[in-house]
């Protein structure tokens, strides 16, 4: 019996809107636009040194990705019909009367370009929100391509899947493994919080959904800080919809691997809008100065990602106040060329010579379900199997032992 590729992506197109509404922390807007004078100056070419690692060569880096999606996924795509060319006339007549294989590629050529309309939106959203003029880019982009540096494919693709961890409903598989952890011990750590305000750090936090589940508890003042201007330039469009229910992407369709049907590659997702949650861009290490700022610091998939897992330390334990508490969940999964690499236990040794206390969870209730036993002997330090692979229903898992921990600073 024959279908074809559009009727089957018709009947099982998959839209995903996850329905619960999580509350805006009250940051005050004059905090808010402070925060944003602050980052506009630090985008300013003429502060610091003109260089790579500058905030807005960074920031033109991300766009000029965003700026050439469609260009560079379809000589992908290109090249996968080429290669198919290669299959003999009996094979490609087999494979077309059975599932009609090269429907395939005009459809996922369509989902491209979708997709590049999203990523052109994000682009125009961009260069409003960091009051840059779409001539500096053009620019940027003829002098980079120029020398023959091309746009970072792979980091717009990722920043596009993890609208789908952090806000569609597919997402919630991986989010419901950690959030609910950090969501209980917060609230259990800071049960009385009518009468203040409780300040809350989350560095990493990519496309901040976490941080706004956090504001949700109510009572708390919520700051995510993010490094990658892929990460910020997708969350900056994200924060300024008024209504992203009827927002579209197909995250998958740019790796043709580990599906089980194709109906499942070319699914379009939906995503909400978020609520307010202030969000400092920048290193971690640097941007947040000062001593003592924060009640809490969530650090999620985060700490592996150190270059120098020292300098990590030190800013947690700067920034917390005394008898803060630092929350951990995450895998020991170091980058390439990382100054240190501990081991678990050795990790734990550390900190507490830092001037932490490794403390049991505030209650059991605290705990997920799936949460195993004590990692190390005697130690509160708890491991949960967390999957990270955006795509649920793939046939490919990776899948980690997130190290859960509490400590509180002496």
């Amino acid at each position: 019996m024959k279908a074809s590729i559009d009727s089957i992506v018709e009947i099982h197109q998959v839209f995903v809107t996850y329905e619960e509404q999580v509350v805006a922390s009250d940051i005050d807007s004059s905090h808010r636009s402070a925060e944003k004078k602050q980052l506009l100056k630090r985008m300013s070419k003429f502060y610091g040194s003109w260089n790579n690692l500058h905030p807005r060569h960074r920031l033109l880096e991300a766009l000029h990705g965003f700026y050439r999606y469609k260009e560079k996924n379809l000589p992908e795509l290109e090249r996968w019909k080429t290669l198919y060319d290669n299959a003999s006339p009996q094979q490609k007549m087999l494979l077309e009367d059975t599932v009609q294989y090269s429907q395939k590629f005009a459809s996922v050529a369509n989902l491209i370009t979708a997709n590049h309309e999203l990523c052109q939106e994000v682009l125009q959203s961009a260069l409003e929100f960091y009051e840059i003029h779409p001539s500096e880019l053009e620019q940027f982009v003829r002098d980079r391509e120029s020398h023959g540096h091309t746009a970072d494919r792979v980091s717009v693709s990722q920043g596009l899947k993890h609208l789908v961890r952090d806000w569609s409903d597919e997402g919630d598989v991986e989010r419901i493994q950690a959030f609910p952890i950090i969501l209980r011990s917060l609230h259990n750590l800071f049960p009385n919080r009518e009468n203040q305000r409780v300040r809350i750090l989350l560095p990493g936090s990519g496309l901040g959904r976490l941080g706004h589940e956090i504001a949700a508890l109510r009572g708390f003042e919520v700051t995510n800080n993010e490094w990658s201007m892929y990460m910020n330039t997708l969350y900056r469009f994200i924060e300024k919809q008024k209504d992203m229910n009827n927002r579209k992407v197909h995250p998958f369709v740019d790796s043709w691997s580990h599906h089980s049907t194709s109906a499942n590659m070319m699914r379009v997702v939906t995503y909400i809008n978020s609520n307010d949650v202030l969000l400092i861009e920048g290193d971690f290490t640097t941007i947040l100065k000062g001593h003592g700022k924060f009640d809490a610091i969530v650090t999620h998939f985060f700490i592996d990602t150190a270059r120098n897992l020292m300098a990590y330390l030190d800013t947690i334990h700067r920034l917390l106040k005394p008898g803060g508490f630092w929350i951990n969940y995450g895998p020991l999964l170091y980058g390439s060329g990382p100054f240190v690499q501990l081991s678990l236990d050795e990790l734990m040794q550390v900190i507490v010579a830092k001037g932490f206390h490794l403390v049991n969870s505030p209650s059991q209730e605290a705990l997920h379900a799936d949460i195993r036993n004590t990692t190390l002997q005697d130690i509160p330090v708890w491991s949960v199997e967390a999957t990270d692979g955006f795509d649920a229903r793939a046939l490919v898992k990776n899948a980690y032992l997130a190290q859960f921990w509490i400590a509180v600073k002496i």
